[in-house]
């Protein structure tokens, strides 16, 4: 969840402005918003309030009634929507705040991947006790969903079970990869798809064409079961 948490967010917001406006004028102002804004958090929130940069990848204005504007905003996670509201109104002159929020997407899910308790609680129902899994399984994901937004790295079924007791993956173990960078964070497959680790590369994806040996990447979360691919290393000890 920690990984699904960081991917990028998109909201609807409604937005109060303190005074009449242009509509032209106001879509015009807001515009200015679109990318590396500076946005320190406000005075209730849960995190030290220093001034960070976040980026504001798109702000449309869906409907407007007097002195209240419909917005729908996808930007950096971390980035709050009544900070900007706020920064917004101090622009316009007149000031301006946040009335309501909705969160409609994170990273990869949106609000159609949403599943109500009830639906859970039912689903659960019908496998313990009608033995029916077929709700169970509309609910259910696999794990992989969670990696979309990551570059994905591909190894050897020989490499899988070193990966899953912790070990680091090397160059030899390596079959496919995308692209990716020194700190990127990259999930870590097998042939067949099947999520092994996630874990911090330890060189770019460019240096992977000369290299023979040497580690790669630095699992940090193994999810893949020990000794479900036959082992082809020692185990000392």
């Amino acid at each position: 969840m920690s990984y699904i948490s960081s991917s990028g967010k998109e909201y609807v917001c409604l937005m109060q402005v303190h005074c009449d406006f242009n509509i032209d004028e106001l879509k015009q102002l807001i515009s200015k918003f679109i990318g590396i804004i500076y946005q320190k958090p406000p005075v209730r929130s849960s995190v030290k309030r220093r001034t960070r940069k976040k980026k504001i990848y798109d702000i449309e204005i869906l409907d407007t009634d007097k002195r209240f504007i419909l917005l729908r905003i996808s930007s950096d996670p971390g980035t709050y929507m009544r900070k900007l509201c706020h920064d917004i109104g101090v622009i316009l002159g007149c000031g301006a705040h946040m009335r309501e929020l909705r969160r409609i997407r994170s990273g990869i899910f949106t609000e159609k991947n949403l599943v109500t308790l009830q639906e859970i609680s039912e689903a659960l129902y019908m496998w313990k006790n009608c033995k029916d899994e077929s709700d169970l399984r509309k609910i259910l994901l696999p794990m992989e969903y969670a990696t979309c937004g990551m570059p994905k790295i591909l190894i050897d079924d020989n490499a899988v079970d070193a990966i899953s007791y912790g070990a680091m993956l090397t160059a030899p173990g390596i079959v496919a990869y995308q692209r990716f960078r020194v700190k990127d964070t990259v999930a870590i497959l097998t042939l067949k798809g099947e999520l092994v680790a996630i874990g911090e590369a330890d060189v770019d994806s460019q240096k992977l064409v000369d290299m023979k040996k040497g580690v790669v990447v630095k699992p940090k979360r193994v999810l893949m079961p020990r000794d479900i691919y036959p082992r082809s290393w020692k185990k000392h000890g």
